[in-house]
């Protein structure tokens, strides 16, 4: 097995509570990095006497500390600082910390100040979808599985799909990053956000524009899942492998919904379900803390999250897990539907290919990311319809400050900010779970269940290992985003200078 992420044998003694067989020698494989992601990651597989997979562990070995930067901080700088957790995922960031912000100080932001929220944060979905969407997962069906990694990346799929159609899809695409350009002050790490409101009023002229903008990204959602639709569902060999068993993972789901139980981006009501569809719960704001425990494991900076009222089962799925996912898949999952009619067509088609509800089929989560990429377009094109988006009461009366809670649905799933402040809004203390962080464990088995299947008999090769990190790249992992926090005690230090180079702060035992 001459391959460059291959390791050696690994030796050890009895064997440990994670289920690792150490009473054996065990070969040792080590996907390292893992690729097409954000952040940094590994995968290791162990290998029984006979070649066959007896554990697999999707591990994170990079370290985030943004609970601690953020205490001694005003709660209004927080969502600035915050969008810095990552260059993708910084509009999502910015949201929820923004909504926790309205808790802290008990205001609820002005009608006109919530569709600028609202169209920004629809826009973030578009622009992050089509990200993901192209770069990250469809190089796997466009270009191939088991292709050439030096072809199966985004060069590759332009190369299949021509030129032409990928410069449609990058100005299609840059229609959104315009629009959070426009509304956030910066296209990257935006500035725009008040407690209670917004810093910046809408003009008509820019509500024009966003109208032609929003056009061209309703353009973008039907053109991915007409890619989709002809290259994968026109491909019975990738209609075996969306539909089939080796990429299926049996978990209970958590998304928003609004009061019509529709698929909820900005706002909601957050509602579990169970494995068979059944509602188990809905909840809202703190309440979070009722219905979710986060479980610390010995072998990665990732936390585990489970359902409290079923008690912590171990990282295995099936009826009896308490383990849940979040994400596109899962918020279909959750809802009745979506809030536009054109994503609702493609919503419905979707489980009528699957034949029931939840899908528990995991590469559903590609497929469901094209509808709310075009959902996210339809919202921005009725939002930038009213012409009340150009009212100047962009901001409410703040009250005293305390403790505030701001859940969103980042487009990897269900994102939680809790901040607790002094009475002077300066934060105390801060707790954020992330998208990848609920899903951390059914990524595990997912990763788990495709190396069981595809390696055989000690047979290993690059193809097969790309069939594994099939099984993670679904989930669009952001490790940078959930790895916002080192359990336990560590000797670890970071020193904090300011622009002057003098110490600012130093952060001690995470």
């Amino acid at each position: 097995m001459d391959f460059s992420r291959i390791l050696n044998l690994f030796h050890g003694g009895q064997k440990s509570k994670e289920g690792v067989r150490s009473d054996m020698a065990l070969t040792k494989i080590e996907i390292n990095p893992m690729t097409r992601l954000e952040g940094h990651g590994k995968i290791s597989i162990f290998l029984d006497e006979k070649g066959n997979v007896d554990n697999a562990f999707f591990q994170v070995v990079e370290l985030r500390g943004y609970e601690r930067f953020v205490q001694g901080m005003p709660i209004e700088e927080v969502p600035r600082t915050v969008s810095t957790i990552c260059g993708v995922c910084r509009a999502v960031h910015f949201t929820a910390s923004m909504k926790a912000s309205d808790g802290v100080y008990n205001v609820e932001p002005t009608p006109t100040a919530r569709k600028i929220r609202e169209l920004f944060f629809n826009a973030h979905y578009v622009e992050d979808h089509a990200a993901i969407l192209y770069a990250l997962g469809f190089p796997d069906f466009v270009v191939g599985p088991t292709a050439n990694p030096a072809e199966r990346n985004l060069i590759g799929l332009v190369n299949a799909v021509g030129a032409e159609t990928g410069k449609l899809v990058l100005k299609k695409r840059y229609a959104a990053v315009k629009i959070l350009e426009m509304l956030g002050g910066k296209p990257i790490h935006p500035v725009a956000a008040l407690p209670g409101g917004w810093s910046k009023r809408v003009t008509q002229e820019e509500r024009k524009e966003i109208m032609a903008l929003a056009e061209e990204m309703v353009e973008l959602g039907q053109l991915t899942l007409k890619i989709f639709e002809d290259v994968v569902l026109k491909n019975p060999e990738y209609v075996k492998l969306v539909t089939g068993d080796v990429y299926k993972v049996v978990t209970n789901y958590l998304g928003s919904v609004d009061e019509n139980d529709k698929v909820a981006f900005y706002d909601g009501t957050q509602k579990f379900v169970d494995t068979n569809g059944k509602e188990i719960a809905r909840f809202k704001g703190k309440e979070y803390l009722n219905y979710i425990s986060e479980r610390v494991l010995p072998w990665s900076y990732l936390k585990m999250p489970y359902l409290k009222q079923k008690g912590w089962k171990g990282v295995v799925d099936g009826p009896d897990t308490s383990l849940y996912s979040v994400g596109p898949l899962p918020r279909l999952n959750v809802a009745s539907g979506m809030p536009t009619p054109l994503a609702q067509q493609a919503y419905e088609k979707m489980f009528d290919v699957f034949g029931h509800k939840p899908v528990h089929n995991i590469m559903g989560y590609h497929w469901a990311r094209a509808i709310e990429l075009l959902c996210a377009a339809e919202n921005i094109r009725e939002i930038a319809k009213d012409e009340s988006l150009c009212n100047p009461d962009v901001r409410s009366k703040l009250g005293p400050a305390s403790e505030g809670v701001g859940i969103v649905e980042a487009p990897r799933g269900t994102l939680i900010h809790h901040y607790i402040t002094d009475e002077k809004g300066i934060v105390e203390k801060a707790n954020l779970i992330v998208a990848t962080t609920h899903n951390k464990g059914p990524i595990n088995i997912a990763v788990k269940r495709a190396a069981q299947n595809f390696i055989k008999n000690g047979v290993v090769n690059e193809g097969l290992l790309n069939m594994v990190e099939l099984a993670y790249r679904p989930y669009d992992l952001c490790l940078a985003c959930a790895t916002h926090a080192l359990p336990g005690h560590d000797p670890l230090q970071i020193d904090i200078y300011d622009c002057d180079g003098k110490l600012y702060k130093t952060l001690k035992n995470f």
